[in-house]
């Protein structure tokens, strides 16, 4: 005999092999579809611009929530990135400057 916990453990399964199902057919669909655009010069741009957009559209909703420390701080790392193109220093010093920020007081 089942228990009801037992039932919720494959329900929980269940959801988890669904939803890794639907990632590898989404993963699979989109190198398909790509397969099948004809790689112009206007798409080869595109495709390039691809991960700053990704970047752009994760980080500024943060930034217009998160008030000053934050837009200081991702500031502070677009500055570093864009001169040592280093992604740990970036990544230490956008941490420095919001420490720093909140060590001061800016931004409550």
């Amino acid at each position: 005999m089942t228990s009801p916990s037992d039932v919720a453990d494959y329900g929980a399964y269940a959801a988890i092999a669904a939803m890794a199902v639907a990632t590898v057919l989404m993963r699979l669909g989109g190198y398909w579809l790509m397969s099948q655009v004809k790689l112009t010069a206007r798409v080869q741009r595109m495709l390039d611009a691809l991960p700053g957009s990704v970047v752009l559209a994760s980080v500024l909703p943060v930034v217009a929530k998160g008030g000053p420390v934050v837009m200081l701080a991702v500031v502070g790392a677009m500055l570093m990135m864009i001169a040592r193109r280093n992604d740990f220093l970036a990544v230490a010093t956008g941490m420095g400057i919001a420490a720093l920020a909140r060590g001061f007081g800016i931004g409550g």
